[in-house]
């Protein structure tokens, strides 16, 4: 695709109007932001040069919509279904996200999770053009130059990722930017951010996937993990560059190594406007699930008991966002953290271990536990009973953990438990909904990271809740770009809890339901953009927003004008011929 032959322009609110179009005849074909296939009306035929390169009849946008989901459900398989919707994208950016939008909840499981995975595992194999950029210890010494050929474009957004944790199947390598270009496609989704407003980068590393580096094929940088000090060096590279040349923009951490994740998140919160979605984006929404609960029980936050049980970047996000919001709720950071416990593999995390820095935070002191008298109180069952545990959840990747006499356990201390299994995929969740629910008899409160079908209990359905991270990472997003935030605060993340709680509706609630489904993601983004927006101003990190030209947004109506009118559809936009 040739970056230079088109140019997007604005309005007032940053939104792109039209398109000034700088080639003509088959040149249209190779940029998937102007492209419009059989859509491109006679006017624009001839005066783009494309007369007699089309056939005669010109398709409406729904019309190539119908045919495309035509097309993809009668693919065989969800990874040709990812294939064929990718390579639409690749020359149609608009048709595929007219597609993706037309029945979002089943596009998403192939954009996204679970099915990207698998395209990252396959990546070299199946590549078939370039998406975002790949830099590696060979070129991040121009990563500046190479990053300004993209400041036509505007970028607003860039997901970056160096491989190591994907989706927990690992180091993939080159193949990890699969995760960034589906990232991205939900920030246009749910939040509205042009496609051209976003970046995918791949910090190519090198990779210790055996089965890489031994395949003939593999596109990534043949070579161990760079480790250490180079490592840093190299990051701090790209970071600078990234700051240089998109000053104003955000930059999502994804998929990073569990302690590298949240050095590299520490590191650079006040140099780029940056935060980590496996760290922020899951707590934020496991705490979304739990601020529903609380409305459902008419309790308070610090009124409950919470166990975390796998201590990875996830499960430490979930436990560092129970406590901003029990901080903000007035209760203090020594008294937060009581409340809360996280378990890894070896059990409870105590200060008497050998402990990785990210997770000393939640280590408690044996001393203080007058519970604790032998090594099995530091297993799951015994600290539930103990403890007094009233939110469970899960990040541990090991399926069935939660038993039944754990989650009698938990029954013990509350009427209505809530009971979090969010690993996924499904086969490795720490329950089934099915079994809460015959458990405890219909009272547990539950949701879950993967998809599960509705439970039929008693002669009525429940639907459970998926605790996705795609309701809070477009409209933090969105809300940061709007109100100009400097910084990307912590209390961004519990406002946007909060506005994702707020969507799940009084009939929903009366039937369990923690979280809203994600047919509702387009709304859901906009209630949490305006609660970070606010929350940025609040918190005095707002300025004037870069991308329109409107003054500081110093009230909530004002910049929820913005927001919404700062959001693209996926319509064919009029293409103006330079």
């Amino acid at each position: 695709m040739s970056e230079n032959s088109a140019m997007f322009k604005y309005d007032e609110y940053g939104n792109t109007r039209e398109i000034y179009v700088y080639t003509s005849g088959s040149g249209l074909h190779g940029n998937a932001f102007i492209n419009k296939g059989t859509a491109f009306t006679w006017d624009e035929r001839v005066r783009l040069g494309l007369v007699s390169m089309l056939p005669p009849a010109v398709r409406t946008l729904e019309e190539q919509v119908a045919n495309s989901k035509y097309k993809v459900q009668n693919k065989n398989s969800d990874i040709d279904r990812f294939i064929y919707i990718r390579s639409l994208f690749d020359r149609n950016v608009t048709l595929a996200h007219a597609l993706i939008k037309n029945d979002i909840a089943k596009n998403m499981s192939i954009i996204y999770t679970p099915t990207v995975g698998l395209a990252c595992q396959n990546y070299s194999s199946m590549f078939r053009s370039a998406n975002g950029l790949h830099f590696y210890p060979g070129n991040i010494d121009y990563a500046e130059d190479v990053l300004r050929r993209f400041q036509q474009r505007d970028i607003r957004v860039a997901v970056v990722t160096d491989n190591q944790g994907i989706l927990g199947i690992g180091d993939q390598g080159a193949g990890g930017i699969a995760i960034c270009v589906g990232k991205l496609m939900l920030y246009t989704q749910g939040a509205g951010i042009a496609p051209w407003h976003c970046l995918p980068i791949s910090l190519d590393v090198g990779t210790n996937n055996e089965k890489l580096l031994n395949d003939d094929e593999y596109l990534g940088w043949r070579h161990k993990r760079i480790t250490g000090d180079q490592y840093i060096d190299f990051i701090q590279r790209f970071a600078r560059a990234f700051r240089n040349v998109f000053p104003n923009a955000l930059c999502q951490w994804e998929d990073f190594s569990k302690q590298n994740a949240f050095a590299i998140r520490d590191a650079y919160l006040k140099d780029v406007i940056s935060f980590n979605d496996d760290i922020q984006g899951t707590g934020s929404v496991a705490l979304s699930g739990i601020f529903t609960a609380m409305r459902i029980k008419q309790e308070k936050l610090s009124d409950q008991v919470f166990l975390i049980h796998g201590a990875g970047a996830g499960g430490i996000g979930i436990a560092e966002q129970i406590k901003t919001a029990l901080v903000e709720e007035g209760m203090s950071q020594e008294d937060a953290r009581a409340r809360i416990f996280a378990l890894d593999s070896r059990g409870l995390i105590t200060t008497e271990r050998d402990l990785l820095p990210y997770k000393e935070k939640f280590a408690k002191d044996p001393q203080a536990l007058d519970w604790l008298k032998d090594e099995n109180d530091l297993q799951l069952e015994n600290v539930v009973k103990k403890a007094g545990v009233t939110v469970l959840i899960g990040t541990s990747g090991q399926p069935g953990c939660f038993t039944r006499e754990v989650v009698t356990a938990v029954l013990e201390h509350t009427d209505r438990p809530v009971i979090m299994p969010l690993s996924n995929p499904t086969d490795h969740a720490e329950a089934v909904p099915a079994d809460l629910y015959n458990w405890t008899q219909g009272r547990a409160l539950v949701g879950t990271g993967s998809p599960f079908p509705d439970v039929l209990y008693e002669g009525a359905s429940y639907r459970i809740g998926q605790a996705n991270n795609v309701f809070v990472f477009p409209g933090v997003g969105l809300g940061t770009l709007a109100s100009g935030a400097t910084r990307v605060l912590p209390e961004f993340f519990t406002a946007a809890s909060k506005a994702v709680s707020q969507c799940v509706t009084k009939e929903a609630m009366a039937r369990g339901t923690l979280l809203p489904p994600v047919t509702e993601l387009a709304d859901v983004s906009l209630k949490v953009a305006q609660a970070v927006g606010e929350s940025a101003i609040v918190n005095k990190v707002s300025r004037h927003c870069a991308f329109s030209q409107f003054q500081h947004q110093d009230d909530p109506a004002r910049l929820k004008e913005l927001i919404r009118k700062m959001r693209w559809e996926p319509d064919y936009l009029p293409l103006v011929a330079m």
